[in-house]
């Protein structure tokens, strides 16, 4: 093979007879031609062959279809065609030797030790990798000094970074080796610290890493042993911990502001980072409060909800807000500060003449009303929600036939509770809710169903929230007690019809229990402290606190019309009842109270004290 005579033949030019490979070539245009991208005509040696077996000399037709069954695909691809159907489509190769290259050396990255073998992630394996993290990072920021206005002498050591990265992704199948070393080698500070890098697609990886570290099923390919499962979440937490010292969740929101959603991969980006604090709230409830309360993270997603468009992270917004006010009285006042709970009516409000279009948009919907629920737990927030005429807007939700409809029950439900909500009861009444109330209280649907039970109960909360609140002998109550008195006690009737249906499915619930404490006593066994705590609150879910609610309200309207005593005595005994019924439900409601220790220095009646009054009356009829 004469060297000298491959490199002295001159190149063919650029001219418009040079042959090229078409889009989307079919098989038989195929056979009719050769391609000639492994290596250039050679004028001298014609018959000279080189490394890779491509033949050198100048392709012909004719030479096509005598080398049918040779190395004639591009790049020598032995699998060029592997990828044709029966109908002779082509979907695989089409590209050149130039291209077939660079995939291969990239495919090589990765295997040579991008990614190591899941099976072999030991020790020593966890280190190689972030060891090679280490360099990457370290090169790429020394490059990035040197060369600050050159992107050109920083770009090789920017993509030996990003596969760095990708590589630390398989330490998520093996967190009881890999996450005590990762926080021990630094590596967690090194990570985070990326999060300010210059490009932003770095700072997506790093995001996405994060994601998968702190995913809840890490290292979870089965069902595994309580022990196994212990080590998990212990290691999991000493990475949270890790990641927390380093001030994770402000970089983060930090981050929030800073990528632009418009691209599709800063939009995943969001996402992520979303997903990464439902991660650490799902891990630990008590790091919500630290979010709110560190970073800027309600505002930004209280903005975020307000976007016209749905987007999956719109909705995403939408649920972590749900998620951080779940029971947590800072959260929702941290909420109210920020306005929050008039922009969630603002964004309600589109809801009331229209439906969502699919079932994502369903889910943000109740999300948004889920969280404005929540607020309303605390009584600063139920000033704001009147103040921002939130009760009007539910009212007006009330008459419309949508899907907005139940939701708005259940938000006025919880306004309206407890001492703090009197100011909304009022405002309910003044402004025609009762109409629209006991409307859907009375409505026959076609069949009982989850929705038409959550209504129903919520109706119930309303009306004993009503009696609770409003003052004796004032218009409202007065308008109140005559929704009962009309059509011939029809309202009293139904209610009735609830109790007898709460009362059924509490009896089994009952019999349950029973059975339960009779195998425990005949297996010798006492029973448990909390026990007896937790029957109750079964009882409460199998239809006793319908039962309570119902006899509640029964019990106020026959000590307000005799009327309504005279027919429910006699509804009553027809079901073999009598008041008795109603007395023995109110006293185990009132045993079970939890009162609220600032509802003592208040100079309105206690709960208890309401219960054991409407106790009284009934014992004396």
């Amino acid at each position: 093979m004469n060297i000298n005579d491959l490199f002295k033949t001159p190149k063919l030019p650029m001219g418009s007879n040079k042959r090229r490979m078409p889009d989307m070539p079919t098989p038989e245009m195929l056979k009719k031609m050769k391609m000639d991208v492994d290596s250039e005509p050679s004028v001298d040696a014609p018959s000279t062959s080189a490394r890779n077996g491509a033949s050198a000399r100048a392709a012909t037709v004719e030479d096509a279809d005598e080398d049918m069954d040779q190395d004639f695909a591009p790049g020598g691809d032995a699998d060029y065609f592997a990828e044709e159907d029966e109908e002779g489509r082509f979907y695989g190769g089409g590209l050149s030797r130039e291209q077939k290259d660079i995939l291969n050396i990239f495919d090589k990255d990765v295997t040579e030790g991008a990614v190591e073998d899941l099976e072999d992630m030991n020790l020593p394996a966890v280190r190689r990798v972030l060891l090679r993290f280490e360099r990457a990072e370290k090169k790429n920021q020394d490059q990035r000094s040197k060369y600050p206005d050159d992107p050109t002498k920083f770009i090789d050591s920017e993509a030996d970074l990003d596969l760095a990265l990708k590589g630390l992704i398989p330490l998520a199948q093996a967190p009881v080796v890999a996450y005590p070393e990762l926080v021990s080698s630094g590596a967690v500070a090194r990570l985070i610290g990326l999060l300010s890098h210059e490009n932003p697609d770095i700072v997506i990886d790093v995001v996405e890493v994060i994601h998968e570290l702190t995913d809840e099923d890490v290292g979870n390919g089965g069902e595994g042993e309580e022990e196994e499962e212990g080590k998990r979440e212990e290691a999991l937490k000493v990475l949270m911990e890790g990641l927390l010292e380093n001030s994770i969740l402000e970089l983060l929101v930090d981050n929030l502001k800073r990528l632009n959603e418009a691209e599709e991969s800063d939009r995943q980006g969001v996402f992520h980072i979303l997903a990464i604090f439902e991660n650490f709230i799902g891990f630990n409830a008590e790091l919500s409060p630290l979010l709110i309360s560190k970073t800027t993270i309600v505002t930004w997603l209280l903005t975020r909800i307000q976007t016209k468009e749905y987007d999956d992270n719109r909705g995403y917004a939408a649920e972590l807000l749900s998620i951080a006010l779940q029971n947590n009285r800072e959260n929702r006042l941290a909420l109210g500060r920020q306005e929050g709970v008039e922009i969630m009516l603002k964004v309600l409000s589109q809801y009331r003449r229209r439906d969502p279009v699919d079932a994502d948009e369903t889910e943000f919907m109740e999300n948004v009303f889920d969280t404005l629920c929540s607020a309303l737990g605390e009584e600063e927030n139920k000033k704001l929600f009147l103040d921002s005429e939130g009760i009007d807007l539910m009212v007006l939700m009330l008459k419309e036939k949508k899907q907005s409809r139940s939701r708005s029950i259940k938000v006025l439900d919880h306004a309206m509770s407890g001492p703090a909500g009197t100011a909304c009861c009022e405002t309910f009444v003044e402004a025609l809710g009762l109409k629209n109330l006991f409307s859907t209280f009375m409505s026959k649907g076609s069949k009982k169903n989850k929705t038409q039970n959550e209504d129903i109960s919520h109706t119930l909360g309303i009306v004993s929230s009503l009696f609770s609140n409003l003052a004796s002998d004032s218009p409202a109550r007065i308008r109140l007690l005559t929704k009962f008195v009309e059509n011939t006690y029809e309202k009293v009737d139904k209610l009735l019809e609830i109790r007898d249906s709460a009362q059924g499915r509490l009896k089994e619930v009952e019999e349950e229990i029973e059975t339960e404490k009779k195998e425990l006593a005949a297996e010798g066994e006492q029973i448990e402290a909390g026990m007896d705590d937790l029957w109750y609150l079964r009882r409460l879910e199998g239809g006793l606190f319908t039962l309570q609610t119902v006899d509640y309200i029964l019990a106020w309207v026959a000590m307000e019309d005799d009327g309504i005593l005279s027919h429910v005595q006699q509804m009553m005994g027809r079901r073999d009842r009598s008041l008795k019924d109603i007395v023995k439900t109110l006293q185990v409601y009132r045993d079970n109270v939890d009162e609220n220790p600032s509802a003592k220095d208040s100079d309105e009646p206690t709960q208890k004290e309401i219960l054991q009054h409407l106790i009284d009356f009934l014992d004396g009829c």
